[in-house]
Formats: structure tokens, sequence, C-alpha cells
């Protein structure tokens, strides 16, 4: 299947699974468990209505999810005091798989969220998304319940940006449209109709999860599809249109480092799989202009983004989970 059939027969609306009692049915047929990650850092300020509104809905009216939790990286606000009030599962992420060592980053709870959740399937959602909705859930897991080929759903919505007092419709997504959108392109075409490669919310099979690896910070998302790709092929992932996401938009500074951080990764992955040959090192030195006053300053920083091995390969998931070891060299 080339990149065109896939991209009109693997993409869904959001609508075609707002049936949730249909949903609930067909997850009580297969046997199935559904649950929720929240990754969260100080996200005080709206972690709240994510649950109150997910909970609500997903968990105490239609039973579509069978539970929610939130890891955390150690916030230093009221996000975990919050979410456990609200009666869903809290874990600190430095305190699950403590002789693996510990790095913050979402993609290091997404990785260890599949440790401490006992879902079949794996869905989670950022904890600053101000127009949260059920269509959060419902849509990614839909294809899921629907089609058993499917074994990854990624989403994508309008993204609008605040300028000013200005909203700019499509603003949003300015890393995926300048960065990733191009790299994917140039070194892996199968990848160029993802409408959004870097989403924030996802779901998935167990199964197909814990056979990947896991960048601990904001390569995640990219090195995911890569690998999901490279292992799965293509027509095992889904798209859906989830509308609408507003949450808030982060400087373009912050922008610059995270857009190092994800070519940092795709470099490696690229380098791994032959696309990208670097004869030294990938570099983790980043320096960036900053104006402060009248002045303008040149500043060092070094980031990297560790990658975590697919969870199938540690010993302590596969006795939870009483996985037979042969997965490991599938």
């Amino acid at each position: 299947m080339n990149v065109e059939e896939w991209f009109e027969k693997n993409k869904f609306k959001c609508k075609s699974f707002s049936n949730i009692k249909r949903l609930v049915q067909l997850k009580k047929q297969k046997k199935l468990k559904i649950s929720l990650c929240i990754p969260t850092y100080n996200e005080e300020g709206t972690i709240g209505k994510v649950i109150t509104t997910l909970k609500s809905k997903l968990m105490d009216k239609y039973k579509l999810l069978d539970e929610i939790a939130v890891i955390d990286s150690s916030s230093t606000d009221q996000t975990r005091e919050i979410a456990r009030k609200l009666g869903v599962d809290v874990y600190i992420s430095s305190d699950i798989l403590k002789s693996h060592g510990s790095y913050r980053g979402k993609g290091e709870n997404l990785w260890k969220a599949l440790y401490v959740l006992k879902g079949d399937i794996i869905c989670w959602v950022d904890a600053d998304i101000k127009n949260i909705d059920p269509r959060f859930i419902y849509g990614i897991v839909g294809p899921l319940l629907t089609n058993d080929k499917i074994g990854f759903v990624k989403p994508f919505y309008k993204r609008p940006l605040k300028v000013g007092d200005r909203i700019q419709p499509l603003g949003g997504g300015r890393v995926t449209e300048l960065t990733i959108r191009p790299l994917f392109n140039l070194f892996f075409p199968r990848l160029s109709g993802f409408i959004q490669p870097l989403s924030g919310e996802g779901a998935g099979r167990r199964e197909t999860l814990e056979r990947i690896p896991y960048f601990t910070g904001y390569g995640v998302e990219a090195a995911m599809l890569i690998d999901l790709v490279k292992k799965f092929g293509l027509n095992s992932i889904a798209q859906i249109d989830l509308l609408k996401r507003v949450h808030r938009n982060q400087e373009l500074s912050s922008l610059s480092n995270m857009a190092f951080t994800i070519m940092q990764v795709f470099a490696k992955r690229a380098n791994t799989l032959g696309k990208l040959v670097l004869v030294k090192k990938i570099r983790k030195k980043y320096r960036i202009i900053e104006r402060e006053k009248e002045k303008y300053l040149l500043k060092t920083r070094y980031i990297e983004d560790v990658q975590r091995p697919p969870m199938i390969t540690i010993k302590q998931y596969r006795k939870k989970f009483k996985k037979d070891p042969s997965w490991i060299y599938v």
C-alpha cells in the first residue's frame, strides 16, 4: 500500500465512533481493558478539568475506561494533589522501575506507564488541553475496537495559535511544519502522510507498544512513528480527526529547544537505519541566542533525549504480565 492509498483508507473522523455504548459493547465482547495515562509536570491549572471531563463520561457513566492514571514528573505545584482528590491513580515517574533509573520527560512517563497500567489498550492525553472532550478518548480507541488489524492510532486536529489579541486558526504546529515534516519527506517518505506527527495524544495495543523503544523527551512521537512503521507496517496505523485542540502555545525559544531535541533523535534513528551517515557523534551542545534588555547573549545548553528499550525486554515487566521471553526476539 502506498502513502496515498493509506492516507485515504486509514483516516477517520471522531464522530464515526461517538456511539460510546457501542464501543463499550465491543470492549466487553473482545474481553479488553482500556487504560488512560495522563503524563504531567506542573499542570495544576488544567489537570482537574481533564480528569473530571473524561472520568465522569467515560468511567462513571459509560465504563469505556477501566483505569485512569497520572504519571507525574515530580511536579512542584498541586498537580498530584488535585488528581488524587479526583479519585484517579497517581504515580511519580521516578518511583517506577527504580532499578532502571529515571529521566524527566513525557516519553519516560509513557514508557513507565506500560509497567503500571493494566489495560490491553493504552491511551494517553496531555494534561494541558483546554478544550478537553470525551472525543479525545473515544476517537483514538474507536479504530482499535472496530478493526483488529490496527495497532496504533494517531490523532490530528486544528491547532489555533494566539498572537497578541488575534487567533490564527491554523497557526499551531510550528515545529511540525518547519522541522519534522520536511525531514520525513526527505528521509522517511512513507511517514509524509501523517497530518500531526507530533500530536500529544495516542492509543495502541499493549502488544504493539511494548515492542518498540521510547525516547524520554520531545523526540518520543517522531521516533515512535518511525519504529512502528518499520516493525508493523504503515497499514497498522490509523489517523483520527479530533477536530480542534486548544492548549498553551510555547515561546519561540522553547520551540527551538524542542526542534533541536527532535532533530537529535531523528538523526540517531536515521543513522541507525542507514538513512543518514554521521561520522562523528551526534551533538548534544546547543547554542541559542537570547536577548536580555539591550544585549544579545549567546547561551549554551546541553540537550539529550535518552532512549529506553522496548518494555518487553525488561525482566520485571515480563514477570508481571507473564510474557514469554521469546517475544524479545520477534
